[in-house]
C-alpha cells in the first residue's frame, strides 16, 4: 500500500492540532510522525530540525492571525457589526489558547503573540473610535476578553459573553 506524501503544510497543520491537544511537547518529529502514520524521514524532508518546524508552526499561526486582521479591515458593515464579527473570528480560532500557553516558555512565540496582539488592538481601537469611544482601555478590555474567554467558556458561551461586553461598552458612549 502506497502512502500519500505529506506536504510541508500538512506537517504544520498537524503540529497546530497536536499543540492544541497535547501542548508544546507534541511539536517533535517522532510523536507527529506516529500520529500521522508516517516516518520521521518525511518530517526531515520538509524541515531542517525540530526548531525549524516549530518556527514554521508559529509563523503560520501568525500569518493567519495577521490575515484575519487584514480581512477584517476589508469587511463590510458598520463598526458595531465588524466589531462583533472580529470577536467571533478570534474566538473561533481554536489555536490561540494553545499558542499563548506555548509562549509562556518560548520567547519567540511570545514575540509573535505580542505582534499579533498589537495589530488586533489597533484594529479594535479604530473600530471603537468609529463608535465614539476614544479611550483605548475599552479596546484593551475587548482584547483581554477575547484572550481570556476561551479559558472559562465554550465557543458558544464565549461569543455570547463577548457580545454582552460589546453591548455594555456601546451603552457607555
Amino acid at each position: 500500500m502506497k502512502r500519500q506524501r505529506l506536504s510541508r503544510q500538512s506537517w504544520i497543520d498537524a503540529g497546530l492540532s497536536a499543540l492544541s491537544k497535547k501542548g508544546p511537547a507534541a511539536l517533535a518529529a517522532e510523536p507527529l510522525a506516529r500520529d500521522l502514520g508516517t516516518t520521521k524521514g518525511s518530517f526531515y524532508w520538509h524541515f531542517k530540525d525540530v526548531p525549524d518546524f516549530q518556527s514554521a508552526v508559529v509563523k503560520h499561526w501568525q500569518s493567519v492571525a495577521f490575515a484575519d486582521v487584514v480581512n477584517a479591515l476589508a469587511d463590510d458593515g458598520n463598526a458595531e457589526q465588524r466589531l462583533r464579527r472580529f470577536g467571533r473570528d478570534i474566538l473561533r480560532n481554536g489555536y490561540d489558547p494553545a499558542v499563548r500557553a506555548w509562549a509562556r516558555a518560548d520567547k519567540g512565540v511570545a514575540k509573535a503573540i505580542a505582534q499579533v496582539d498589537a495589530e488586533r488592538l489597533t484594529y479594535l481601537s479604530n473600530l471603537l473610535r468609529h463608535l465614539g469611544l476614544k479611550n483605548d482601555d475599552f479596546a484593551r478590555s475587548c482584547l483581554a476578553a477575547l484572550i481570556g474567554l476561551p479559558a472559562v467558556a465554550n465557543r458558544t458561551s464565549s461569543t455570547k459573553a463577548f457580545d454582552t461586553m460589546v453591548d455594555v461598552v456601546l451603552a457607555l458612549k
